[in-house]
């Protein structure tokens, strides 16, 4: 092939001397050596070329701003691992140098080879569209081999840095010995390589590798009859003969790669056919001897007598390799930026032909050339960019490969998936991963040391999955939900027990009972308001209960609705005080009936705090000691309005807050304490016979009472936050209806049903009328009967 890029070169180099746009009016010359891919080797022409000009001796100054060396622009080599030898060596001297096949990144750094460009990308857009490829497949599980040398070394390091960053995994990682180091040892390392990838579940082998190097590699697949895999190769040896030419290697399966797509140059088989039959013309050859006798083997050594034999029929095969464009571009990059160095028009160049190497760099930083019908421009780092295209090996009857394009690379991948052939049975498309894919909502919990190798966790409720390659699953915001399996969160409702729920219909239409039933008996008691009935069970006070027995069934019309700050503080006074009125009539009446009962003695002497003015002083000061107690709770532990993200799986839950279960105890004790007192006071009176048992009724309310709200306080915990405040309701109402049910309503049924119990005799105590009182009405009894 060196010899095609050199012929490359001298066709491009004619192709200028006889423009008249290009360089008029000047013509270029140049040297041609041979690295023979050795250091050594390419020292001593790199070494000629900056020797002063008109001799071989390099001169040794401070300041080189003057010095003019033999040449003013190198061209090549084409090895990355010798193109970092000589760019620092001319980088020193400001000389341009141009490769066409040297991509390795470290050549991209100004600061070190401050003269060096290339008319090829750098490795690192090849290896980044390898990346793209590999993703677009989901290949994360991969081995990367790579050839033990400059290019395969520095091609590794950064496919690994790019793999890495795109979340793909290498299993195996191993560097290929060069032929010329071929020994036992050797081959062992590439048994070993292949032995890690064919037992691994690895189905995509990226060979970054010289020609040589990857040649080895198959050579020992299809000795060892390695398992096929899907082989992305890079553009040093996808073209190769020395790989395509092995006999087998269409069995190693699956072979893809991207290569540079240069401008056709379809003229250059004909010049090559032309210089070699020159060159096997003799008496040509000696005029060129004559010519130009050569005087330089003692620097360089003599030329090589291999290339006498060579013929057009053994250089065919190579003829529109993709690098030979590039050999052209790189000899167009020099002589635009010679155009421009010395002020050439159309007309001619003013510059007395004369410029040195130092200026001519300086008009190649940022040059924008124009080779056959591609512009290219040498970016800040000294690359070009141009396309790649991604070619795959198909075979027809066993025959050489046909070079298939599937794609294009520039920037970003594209690829036509329905022209590609694999080689798994039923043109199945290989899958190289460590572990599945995870579903939607799944995350990865990564086992081992491969991030790639992991067991998918399901998302719960309240979390999400947010990228695809996330380790744990991220949680919603308070104001947001997800259910399980979630990708993403969604805005929570705001709920509150409202007016519509069942729950609250079914107890609005019991506090309609308990609201009707406490107007009707206020409505009775009212009509029959003189009666022995009405006297007996306290007259306006009774009334006075039973109209705050109707504000405690009202009161929870507080509860249903969103919550408020002001319906917050609103709860507790609107239930309690007008409960503690009702409970104050109640404990008058029992303690009436107690001390009738227990001390019919001090029953006289007591019967002015139990009925008149201080009865109403004695309900008022019950009433404004629960009011206090409201007025502290209030103040000191108000319940606040609280928005509660967590309780529910998609709402928030707006309710009141209890600040202090404790003081909210503190609130009951009044209306706990009339309650027992109640109770204590009544439960073990018994009635005269004939006579009504007032107490009795009073015993099972206050019964009621405390059973309600016993059963309250477990429930209430127990219960879901949502319908806490419908058990409250529940419990309100329940006492207004119990209280009802056990002492208003019976005398609602002699009122109605037996009129004629309503007397002064049956209803008649020993405390309304005292001891002397009831032994002179005895004694009237018989003068009434006979007035009447």
């Amino acid at each position: 092939m060196g010899l095609l890029w050199a012929l490359a070169m001298k066709m491009a180099i004619e192709e200028i001397n006889s423009s008249s746009a290009l360089l008029p009016g000047v013509s270029l010359g140049y040297d041609l050596y041979d690295t023979c891919t050795l250091p050594m080797v390419t020292m001593k022409p790199s070494l000629l070329f900056i020797s002063q000009k008109g001799s071989r001796d390099i001169g040794a100054y401070c300041n080189y701003t003057q010095y003019w060396p033999r040449v003013v622009a190198v061209i090549g080599p084409h090895s990355s691992e010798l193109a970092l030898i000589t760019g620092k060596l001319f980088g020193f001297f400001l000389m341009p140098q141009v490769s066409y096949g040297a991509s390795t990144d470290r050549l991209s750094s100004r600061a070190i080879f401050p003269s060096f460009f290339r008319t090829i990308p750098s490795d690192r857009v090849q290896l980044q569209a390898i990346v793209d490829l590999l993703n677009l497949f989901s290949w994360n599980w991969v081995a990367a081999v790579g050839s033990d040398d400059e290019y395969g070394r520095q091609g590794l390091s950064i496919f690994s840095s790019l793999a890495n960053n795109r979340s793909i995994c290498i299993a195996h990682e191993g560097t290929l010995p060069l032929p010329r180091a071929q020994n036992s040892q050797d081959l062992g390392k590439v048994e070993s390589i292949l032995r890690q990838i064919n037992q691994s579940a690895v189905q995509v082998v990226v060979l970054f590798a010289s020609e040589a190097a990857a040649r080895i590699l198959f050579q020992y697949c299809i000795q060892t009859k390695v398992t096929p895999k899907v082989w992305v190769a890079s553009e040093a040896w996808l073209v190769s003969e020395q790989v395509t030419k092995l006999p087998g290697i269409q069995g190693v399966g699956t072979i893809m790669g991207f290569l540079l797509r240069g401008a056709p140059l379809p003229e250059f088989n004909d010049y090559v056919a032309r210089c070699l039959a020159q060159a096997a013309d003799k008496a040509f050859c000696d005029t060129l001897e004559e010519a130009f006798p050569n005087t330089e083997d003692d620097v360089v050594g003599p030329q090589c007598p291999q290339c006498d034999d060579i013929s057009h029929e053994n250089i065919s095969s190579g003829l529109q390799h993709h690098q030979t464009f590039a050999v052209y571009a790189a000899v167009y990059s020099v002589a635009h930026a010679l155009h421009l160095s010395l002020g050439c028009t159309n007309s001619g160049c003013f510059s007395n032909n004369r410029t040195r190497p130092w200026e001519l760099v300086s008009k190649m930083y940022n040059l924008s050339f124009r080779a056959r019908s591609l512009t290219l421009k040498f970016d800040d780092n000294g690359n070009v960019d141009m396309i790649y295209d991604l070619k795959l090996w198909v075979w027809h009857d066993n025959m050489d490969p046909e070079l298939l394009t599937i794609g294009s690379f520039q920037g970003d991948l594209k690829l036509n998936r329905s022209q590609i052939r694999w080689h798994s049975p039923g043109n199945q498309e290989p899958v190289s991963r460590c572990s599945r894919e995870c579903e939607e909502g799944q995350v990865r919990r990564v086992k081992g040391f491969h991030s790639c190798c992991y067991d998918c966790l399901d998302c719960q409720a309240g979390s999400y999955r947010k990228n695809r390659d996330d380790l744990m699953c991220t949680s919603c915001a308070s104001d947001q939900w997800s259910p399980d399996l979630s990708t993403q969160c969604f805005p929570r409702t705001i709920k509150f027990l409202g007016w519509g729920e069942p729950v609250v219909v079914v107890l609005l239409l019991l506090m309609v009972l308990a609201v009707g039933l406490s107007l009707g008996a206020l409505g009775l008691f009212s009509y029959h308001w003189g009666s022995p009935l009405v006297r007996a069970s306290g007259g306006s006070l009774s009334c006075f209960g039973l109209g705050c027995l109707t504000l405690v069934s009202l009161s929870v019309l507080h509860f249903p609705g969103r919550p408020s700050w002001f319906s917050c503080l609103a709860q507790q006074p609107l239930v309690h005080l007008p409960l503690t009125g009702c409970l104050s009539t109640l404990f008058l009446k029992a303690a009436e009936a107690f001390l009738a009962s227990e001390f019919p003695g001090q029953a006289e002497r007591l019967h002015g705090w139990l009925h008149g003015t201080r009865a109403w002083l004695l309900v008022a000061l019950l009433l404004l000691a629960e009011g206090a107690l409201c007025t502290w709770y209030l103040l000191a532990f108000p319940q606040a309005l609280e928005t509660d993200w967590k309780t529910l799986p998609r709402e928030a839950l707006v309710h009141c807050r209890v600040s202090s279960w404790l003081s909210f105890g503190v609130v009951h004790a009044v209306n706990v304490a009339l309650a027992f007192l109640c109770f204590l006071g009544t439960f073990m009176v018994q009635s005269q016979a004939g006579r009504y048992n007032l107490a009795r009724g009073i015993t099972f309310a206050m019964l009621v009472y405390f059973i309600i709200w016993l059963s309250f306080v477990p429930l209430f915990t127990n219960v879901h936050k949502v319908y806490q405040p419908a058990m409250q309701m529940t419990a309100i109402l329940l006492s207004a209806l119990g209280i009802l049910a056990a002492f208003y309503l019976p005398k609602c049924y002699l009122l109605l049903w037996e009129p004629h119990l309503n007397t002064q005799e049956f209803f008649q105590s020993s405390l309304e009328l005292g001891p002397r009182a009831s032994g002179e009405a005895q004694e009237e009894k018989p003068e009434k009967r006979r007035s009447q």
